[in-house]
């Protein structure tokens, strides 16, 4: 977890980066010099903005006393509109606060994988895949299909999705795990309720401020005939690659370009991303053995329930958050629940 807000860490901090930019050869390494300059002026927009809060908070606290002493009506009417459009900006600050990792700006790569169960789990991966792009375009973010495996019956097998926009990332970390369906199938004659899982993967679109190398003898490139929605195009041609990083068994699969030398080069970044996202956990010491983050998609791994059947309730298991309004839920409306997660990390 992070502190919340330490003024006088991150005071400290933009000092030492100063000091550093004043030292001989600074600019010897433009890749690292540019990573401080660009970490100082997010930790100086955080401070100025709490300044700026603080004062507006302590002028509201004097209002207040001056009303206990001699009341006014039209003041206490201003001081009640000054203190809503504090919370408003202080809702906007701590979500600053909570998105403020270095890489929490980054666009976001996402992976869904259906668990057993056939077609009705891969209906279910391809219901949260909507879910995903709708939250998406509700924010005005892109969504960039890159690979895409149809399901046998309904649904799909796999599919990778590029989504773009500033703090995609921070945003949609904290869905990475195991999301658990229960329904009525619709594919079962009897009518019988079901229990299903897909399991959802995040990480942060490759910067190439990051250092991360891959040996070409530590891959094994494979090429296929490109399926599925953004691959159509394509079809005649076995220009999808599938990746298969050999030191940590990591995959990434591309499809939707037009060439395979293009498909190959995505698929290239998507598995430095998958990296990335390794070093990340390491750094944070999130958790002790990093393939212990990867659970099996299956009961008791689930980080949230969605309940269609015998009632309705979204219910996420690390933060207790919960709404009813499934629909809502599924057409998108999942940002209670994101920053239920992300204050959740906070001490």
């Amino acid at each position: 977890m992070v502190t919340l807000f330490d003024f006088a860490q991150k005071e400290k901090r933009v000092k030492e980066i100063n000091e550093l930019m004043l030292e001989e050869g600074f600019w010897n390494d433009r890749k690292k010099s540019q990573n401080l300059i660009d970490e100082a002026n997010s930790l100086k927009e955080l401070m100025e903005t709490y300044q700026v809060l603080t004062g507006n908070l302590n002028d509201c606290l004097e209002t207040a006393d001056l009303l206990k002493e001699d009341y006014d009506a039209e003041m206490a009417a201003l001081l009640e509109e000054e203190y809503h459009e504090f919370n408003k900006q202080y809702e906007q600050y701590e979500m600053l606060v909570l998105l403020s990792h270095p890489y929490d700006k980054n666009n976001a790569i996402i992976e869904l994988h259906p668990g057993a169960g056939g077609t009705e789990s891969q209906d279910w991966a391809e219901m949260l895949y909507r879910m995903y792009t709708r939250w998406a375009e509700k924010h005005g973010f892109k969504v960039t299909v890159l690979d895409y495996q149809d399901g046998d019956e309904a649904g799909i097998k796999s599919v990778s999705a590029l989504i773009s926009g500033k703090n995609a990332y921070g945003y949609l970390k904290g869905e990475k795990g195991v999301h658990r369906l229960v329904r009525i199938s619709p594919f079962d004659a009897s009518g019988r309720r079901h229990t299903s899982f897909a399991a959802l993967d995040v990480m942060p679109e490759f910067d190439d401020k990051i250092e991360i190398e891959i040996n070409e003898a530590d891959l094994i490139v494979e090429t296929h005939r490109s399926s599925g929605a953004g691959g159509q195009h394509i079809n005649k041609t076995d220009s999808a690659v599938r990746l298969i990083h050999k030191p940590t068994g990591l995959v990434a699969n591309c499809q939707s370009e037009r060439s395979q030398l293009m498909n190959k080069e995505r698929a290239l970044n998507m598995l430095k991303s998958k990296l990335y996202q390794l070093k990340i956990e390491e750094q944070e010491a999130k958790i002790n053995d990093i393939k212990g983050e990867q659970k099996s998609i299956e009961w008791g791994a689930q980080i949230r329930s969605y309940v269609f059947m015998p009632y309705t309730l979204v219910k996420d298991n690390r933060t207790n958050y919960e709404d009813g309004n499934v629909n809502a839920v599924m057409d998108g409306n999942i940002d209670e629940f994101i920053y239920a997660y992300l204050k959740s990390q906070v001490k």
